[in-house]
């Protein structure tokens, strides 16, 4: 770490490093990263040492000594964690910011509903994690609930965290739009994939033009007069791939255009990392779980309440 942390100034002291803007840039967030953990590191190191010396003197001294040595390697053991976290989080893109696209299936208004509490829930598990939470796009369900929502979480580390959440979820309850009471289970999917400024280059894909069709419409839903009245919406789908991303929540057109196509370029982004992890499956005779046959979680509220990873058993 302090060898790439000495590497980097190296560079970026250069007179011609600010020439390309956007590398200097990307390398200047790294080492601000790599400085963090290593302070960090040093911190928990010079506690632990402190912790150490006070051990010694607490097994000769009262049990109140021995409390409160007690709750202090608790906090460190927490903060410790917490660093053991970022260091597993290595990968280039883990330390973006995340957008998590999530979409009812099978199971009707059933299923939208179930949509609107996963986006609800993760909206709440980011503001838990003090990242800022955006809607970029919502389509209502007929009855209930909602099609799909792409939320936007702003904040370090917000795709390493979010990321596993890829995947289809399974929810079992008593429907409460079933008059007979009968229970039901519907499906949702939920995809996770990193969010990457319009400045960057780390995607490392690029967007001709004449591959583009950008459509302007007007917004729906609350807004006033000038999101209903005005084409501020921006649909763009992606000729090749036929990829369609569309975002309404601004009130500006240039600004919902810039947001999609940053969302543009994170989904295609995610189609490659699937093209390469399908192409290392194949060398190992693995297949993927990609698919609405690959449940990562199982809400069951009824007849019992559990709430089961199968990431995990499947693990196990």
């Amino acid at each position: 770490m302090e060898d790439e942390i000495v590497v980097i100034e190296k560079k970026l002291q250069d007179a011609t490093a600010w020439d390309d803007a956007p590398t200097a840039l990307k390398d200047s967030a790294r080492l601000g990263d790599l400085r963090k953990k290593l302070s960090t590191y040093r911190e928990l190191a010079d506690i632990n040492t402190g912790m150490h010396e006070l051990a010694v003197l607490a097994q000769e001294s009262d049990t109140q000594m021995q409390g409160e040595l007690v709750s202090e390697l608790e906090a460190l053991h927490t903060r410790a964690s917490q660093y053991l976290v970022t260091l597993w989080l290595s990968e280039p893109t883990d330390l973006n910011s995340a957008y998590i696209d999530v979409r009812s299936g099978s199971g009707g208004t059933e299923a939208c509903d179930f949509a609107l509490m996963l986006a609800r829930m993760y909206t709440k598990w980011g503001h838990s994690r003090g990242f800022t939470v955006q809607t970029v796009d919502e389509s209502p369900g007929d009855v209930a609930g909602i099609k799909s929502a792409t939320l936007l979480l702003i904040g370090p580390y917000a795709y390493g965290y979010a990321q596993y959440e890829s995947g289809v979820h399974r929810l079992v309850r008593i429907s409460p739009f079933d008059s007979a009471g009968a229970r039901h289970t519907s499906f949702a999917s939920v995809r996770v994939s990193p969010h990457f400024d319009e400045s960057s280059d780390d995607v490392g894909i690029e967007l001709n033009a004449s591959d583009l069709k950008i459509t302007t419409m007007r917004s729906q839903g609350a807004g006033g007069q000038h999101v209903n009245k005005v084409e501020s919406a921006v649909r763009i789908t992606h000729i090749p791939s036929g990829i369609t991303v569309t975002c309404q929540q601004e009130r500006s057109q240039h600004r919902n255009r810039a947001v999609a196509m940053s969302l543009l370029r994170s989904r295609l982004y995610e189609v490659e990392m699937r093209k390469r992890a399908q192409t290392k499956a194949d060398v190992h005779n693995i297949l993927p779980g990609i698919g609405w046959s690959s449940q990562i979680r199982s809400y069951v509220l009824h007849p019992y309440q559990l709430i089961k990873d199968m990431a995990i058993w499947e693990g196990e």
